[in-house]
């Protein structure tokens, strides 16, 4: 039997990346006319919410029924070619400190994943632009016309939901639970950091916290956003995503 591998699994919003990557995705929308000025009023209220004190499930599961309402009749295409946009907001968000935690397992030998409720094609293009093993997210339904219907396509990779899709990655990929990693900020994550021998809490959220500290697992603070991501990185890597759109396009 082949001896297994390991890996370190990372949620994205407030834990890569400062903030939420939906705000991002709600900013390129509204230019584009998918949603509603008031639309990203709101989400801009809920997005400041969220970066003081986190998101309740429910609050979660509102901003996933709007999320399904502005996809659907949207064709995929439309979708895809907002990626650039969208990870040229995100990429100078992302904590140096976080990332020099990437390159510290990829060192090590152990392929990194982000694993994230935000849609899969996105936290699979961010993955790539990063040099990460891949990206988990969450799945939309394409019909045959290659529109959105505003369904899920599979689990809601949030929460519990986001166990199912690390055990899956790991059978694929030969990897051992037990002896991988997983970063979070929020309570709402306890399934995946449980879910791995080595769980790390990064600027947790109260909550998580107390858990931390009573299991005993390393917590990560840093409060200030550093900029190492240069601006030609940003743009080489929106370039970049041009591509994987097309290319995640021909796929479907």
């Amino acid at each position: 039997m082949p001896e297994l591998s390991e890996a370190a699994f990372f949620d994205l919003d407030k834990t890569l990346m400062a903030g939420s990557s939906g705000m991002e995705f709600a900013r390129i929308a509204r230019r584009r006319g998918l949603i509603s000025r008031m639309q990203v009023l709101r989400w801009g209220r809920d997005h400041m919410r969220y970066r003081l004190k986190g998101a309740t499930d429910e609050e979660t599961a509102q901003v996933m029924q709007v999320a399904k309402e502005t996809l659907a009749n949207v064709t995929a295409s439309e979708i895809s070619r907002m990626w650039p946009e969208v990870l040229a907001g995100i990429l100078p968000r992302v904590y140096p400190e976080m990332l020099a935690e990437v390159y510290r397992h990829q060192d090590a030998g152990r392929k990194t994943y982000i694993v994230s409720a935000a849609g899969s094609d996105m936290v699979s293009s961010l993955a790539a632009v990063l040099g990460m093993d891949g990206g988990i997210g969450t799945r939309y339904v394409v019909n045959e016309d290659g529109v959105y219907t505003g369904e899920l396509g599979g689990p809601f990779v949030y929460g519990p939901g986001k166990v199912p899709a690390m055990k899956r990655i790991a059978e694929e990929n030969g990897i051992d639970l037990a002896e991988s990693w997983a970063y979070s900020d929020s309570a709402s994550d306890l399934p995946m950091l449980r879910a791995v021998g080595n769980a790390v809490a990064v600027n947790p959220d109260a909550p998580l916290l107390a858990v931390a500290k009573e299991d005993g697992w390393q917590v990560m603070r840093f409060d200030r956003l550093g900029r190492n991501l240069t601006v030609a990185g940003t743009i080489g890597a929106a370039v970049l995503l041009g591509g994987l759109g097309s290319w995640h396009s021909k796929r479907r």
